[in-house]
């Protein structure tokens, strides 16, 4: 009796699998599976943020919206702060459970990887927090609140300091679960966490009359329940990763390789904190109602900016592998692809947010010059937030076929700029030059991208062919053999 043999592709190369998406699936169905999931996280991020500033908006005080905005940066550094153990220690666990495949042993390396990442998210948001509690007056000085809205911004950072480890190590589980490939139970862990901050801002905000400090007990308590569905997750249904304690280790090669991938992610952030610093330092001056305003404007721009963010970023996966495959049409039509995603979401939430301007801010505030000063501020966030979504893209290629030096530049210029054209547009244009500041920035860091997109252009062009060619003679070599 005969038998008929069939011939059963790896299942890395199955279709619908993972490096089916990146080495022959249709460019817009792998932009959807590798940029969805991440513009979904980003999204769900700027929903906390509308949501507690919409419910402290109920209580019509621009004090107390000026508070949230103050605390902005804190929320930013907490989040660098975990993403230098989540972002390092995924990065890394990708890695080994890659290298497990041919090396088994590879895989009890990830259970000290995740117990560092995850413990060490800890111990450094304890520290942060009790370091900014007994320095809790200075940091509100530094944040920028001035006499009339210290007392409220003292109130969101106290609870927020509070819970600092919490939502460290909620945005560290969140980077491990996406580390094993279940974005799923990650959109679920942040779908949770955003209806539990609702239901706790009705109940602290509006049924108790908590204020700022009800929206960052909320914030807090909210992020509590994504570490504990996060916990439970990996605990019962990963195979490698543990949280166990027991697990913790200070070895050499496992702080190297996080710290040197979570670093650049805690540089970055660094950055973007201190733009945040500088500017609310400068907008105080006009008072309490600007900086409210601008509060309000980088809230509504946040969630189209998070969906471009998600192509920028989600794409680089597909642009390294069609590189190092030397793949130059399918590394073009991604390029194209994306760059028509990002013009696309950008030009219709611009359309749609300002033709609903008014509706919009009504939301937050119903004080007539806050509206005012509100859609202009919107208008500029709007603009720089496409010349941003077109800059992530061309740095995502830099990164993505080696190019580091210029991609550098590009993480680092937005920052380096930013800091001199705020304080020269506040000495000759006031206000109006301060609301403009980042828009200008964003399209003289555009300007740069494209300089050194056509300069790099022939070195991408050259890395193509030099791939195309070594997969030829692979190709001649299996056939030989």
């Amino acid at each position: 009796m005969s038998t008929v043999e069939v011939e059963i592709p790896p299942a890395s190369n199955a279709v619908g699998s993972n490096r089916w998406y990146l080495s022959a699936a249709p460019i817009v169905r792998a932009l959807v599976h590798l940029c969805v999931p991440m513009a979904a996280g980003m999204v769900v991020g700027a929903v906390y943020n509308v949501i507690n500033a919409g419910f402290i908006g109920s209580l019509h005080d621009s004090v107390l919206l000026a508070a949230i905005t103050f605390g902005t940066p804190l929320l930013g550094l907490v989040m660098a702060v975990g993403g230098v153990f989540g972002v390092g220690g995924g990065a890394l666990i990708s890695r080994l459970l890659g290298a497990s495949e041919n090396d088994a042993s590879k895989a009890g390396d990830i259970k000290q990887v995740s117990s560092f990442a995850v413990w060490g998210s800890v111990i450094v948001g304890v520290v942060l927090g009790i370091l900014g509690l007994i320095f809790l007056h200075p940091l509100v000085s530094v944040l920028g609140a001035d006499a009339m809205a210290a007392g409220a911004t003292s109130a969101y950072v106290a609870v927020f300091l509070c819970f600092v480890p919490v939502l460290a190590v909620a945005f560290c589980l969140e980077q491990l679960v996406r580390a094993e490939g279940a974005a799923r139970q990650s959109m679920i862990g942040l779908i949770a966490s955003t209806i539990a901050n609702l239901v706790f801002d009705v109940l602290f905000i509006l049924v108790l009359p908590w204020g700022v400090a009800g929206a960052a007990l909320a914030l807090g308590l909210s992020n509590l329940v994504s570490v504990i569905y996060y916990a439970a997750w990996l605990t019962r249904r990963s195979e490698h990763v543990s949280l166990a304690p027991r697990w913790f280790t200070l070895r050499a090669s496992v702080l190297k390789p996080v710290f040197s991938v979570g670093m650049s992610e805690l540089l970055q952030s660094g950055f973007l904190i201190v733009t945040s610093l500088v500017l609310n330092n400068l907008a105080v001056q006009y008072g309490d109602g600007p900086l409210a305003a601008m509060g309000v404007a980088v809230r509504i721009a946040q969630v189209p900016e998070f969906l471009i963010m998600g192509i920028t970023i989600g794409v680089l996966p597909l642009l390294a592998y069609a590189f190092g495959k030397g793949d130059g049409p399918r590394l073009w039509s991604s390029v194209r692809a994306s760059a028509v995603a990002v013009g696309g979401i950008g030009t219709f939430f611009f359309v749609v947010v300002f033709l609903f301007r008014d509706q919009l801010f009504s939301i937050f505030s119903s004080d007539a010059s806050l509206l005012g000063v509100g859609v202009t501020i919107l208008t500029a966030q709007l603009v720089a937030m496409i010349g941003n979504g077109f800059t992530g893209l061309i740095t995502s290629l830099m990164q993505a076929t080696g190019r580091g030096t210029a991609a550098i530049v590009l993480s680092m210029t937005q920052g380096v700029l930013f800091i001199p054209v705020v304080i020269l547009a506040n000495l000759w244009f006031g206000l109006t030059g301060i609301i403009w500041a980042l828009t200008v920035t964003e399209v003289l860091v555009l300007v740069v991208a494209i300089v050194l997109w056509l300069v790099n252009q022939r070195g991408i062009t050259r890395g193509l062919a030099e791939g195309s060619t070594e997969r030829a003679e692979e190709a001649l070599a299996m056939a030989e053999g």
